[in-house]
């Protein structure tokens, strides 16, 4: 039998349990923790729940307020069950799922959310539970910490690869065997699985009965599957690293072959890449080919990715993203272009230097006004200077083209005082070469 004793809550640290006045007012205030927490990480909901609640009422209090939310007949936001889900989980988190009390109700949730899934995936549709089932197939594995820092409403509104989707999650024998004791003496398994056969159509249940007994699943691949999603995931964790720090060798070797599924998978916006650039330029060049490299038409992929770009600051980052692809001689299956070369140069490349032009000279007009007291103007223009000299270096502008060089001759013209602006400008005035 399970013990329910709170989680590292020793016998002598025990004390009275609470009146019936505060377990109400405790109750009250979890509810209202549900409804207003979806933003925050789900680990700062479950560490709210914690400090909202003495240690010997969590158990009943969680049976009482987030159990009936973790019920599918029970009208709830997908965040407030994924929230409820995390909660549960960290309770007893320091110990394996396996002894965790609420197992059962979390393996019953799963296996119920999951089957609706799968109706739904057979139909052609896709379940609105579907980050649901990749959440509670987390828990049950013993990694529900991977999800502590992205909050319910992130995960309840990111779109799942096709890999990650419900009818790939399958548990594996060791994890599944679970049932055969929870059948025997687990109340909440029972209470949920009557739940659910209350709650499921009678043609779902013979559906899967029968896709049941005519599938056979091998377990090397289901294991080889299982391991493939493990990378994606960290190769996901890493990239939202990536958005906030720069990444140690270790990570960047880890992450860039996986690049190209990420890409893939849709899980990465545009509102990623600046950040990005900023903090791992060598991650952005092969994570941005990936992007171009499949196409979305539907979504008008790629153009919010080619929006981006002209818009980064005159950084070193992004000179070394720029230069990388215009170098680039990746095919790409973009109308009217052959390489992610090709695309950046027409689309990009003359924006890019206007919006840089541009970005210099309000930050010269910020350091006159002494808004600003830091070199930015300066190391901006000398970047840009020598960015462009390295763009005539490798002819793919022409110093001899006005529609190539007018703007940026007349910038050099005016700030002819610094050293990479005039050498720059006796070099398109001369129409050099090299």
């Amino acid at each position: 039998m399970q013990s329910f004793l709170p989680p590292a809550t020793s016998f002598h640290q025990l004390s009275p349990p609470p009146p019936v006045g505060s377990m109400e007012s405790a109750k009250a205030s979890v509810t209202h923790l549900l409804s207003r927490a979806h933003s925050l990480p789900c680990s700062k909901g479950a560490l709210a729940f914690t400090q909202l609640v003495q240690p010997t009422a969590r158990f009943q209090l969680a049976l009482d307020a987030l159990l009936p939310i973790l019920d599918a007949s029970t009208p709830a936001e997908l965040a407030s069950r994924i929230l409820v889900s995390f909660i549960l989980y960290t309770l007893y988190a320091p110990h394996p799922i396996a002894v965790n009390p609420f197992k059962s109700a979390i393996f019953a949730t799963y296996q119920s959310e999951r089957e609706k899934a799968v109706s739904f995936a057979y139909d052609g549709g896709v379940s609105p539970n579907e980050q649901l089932v990749w959440v509670l197939w987390k828990i049950l594995k013993g990694d529900g910490n991977d999800i502590g820092p992205y909050s319910p409403s992130t995960l309840a509104r990111s779109p799942l690869p096709p890999k990650l989707r419900a009818i790939n999650l399958d548990l594996d024998d060791e994890l599944c065997n679970i049932t055969s004791d929870l059948s025997r003496d687990d109340s909440a398994y029972h209470y949920f699985q009557d739940k659910r056969g209350q709650s499921a159509p009678s043609d779902t249940n013979e559906f899967m009965r029968s896709q049941t007994s005519s599938r056979v699943v091998s377990p090397d691949y289901s294991f080889e599957r299982d391991k493939q999603n493990e990378r994606l995931l960290q190769a996901v964790k890493l990239l939202l690293a990536a958005r906030e720090r720069v990444l140690n060798l270790a990570e960047v070797r880890a992450l860039v072959p996986m690049l190209s599924e990420v890409a893939s998978s849709r899980m990465v916006t545009s509102l990623d890449l600046a950040p990005i650039v900023a903090y791992n330029p060598t991650i952005a060049h092969p994570l941005f080919v990936g992007l171009v490299s499949n196409p979305n038409p539907e979504n008008n992929n790629p153009m919010p990715f080619l929006e981006v770009l002209p818009y980064l600051p005159p950084t070193l980052p992004s000179f070394d993203l720029m230069g990388r692809l215009l170098r680039d001689q990746t095919f790409i299956k973009v109308a009217g272009y052959s390489t992610v070369a090709d695309l950046v140069r027409i689309e990009v490349l003359g924006l890019f230097i206007q919006q840089c032009i541009n970005w210099i000279e309000q930050a010269e007009r910020e350091q006159l006004q002494g808004l600003i007291s830091d070199d930015r103007f300066e190391k901006g223009l000398q970047h840009l200077c020598r960015f462009f000299m390295s763009l005539i270096k490798l002819k793919i502008i022409d110093s001899r083209s006005d529609t190539d060089c007018a703007e940026m001759s007349t910038f050099c013209l005016h700030h002819a005082r610094f050293e990479e602006a005039n050498a720059l400008y006796r070099v398109i005035m001369h129409g050099s070469n090299f």
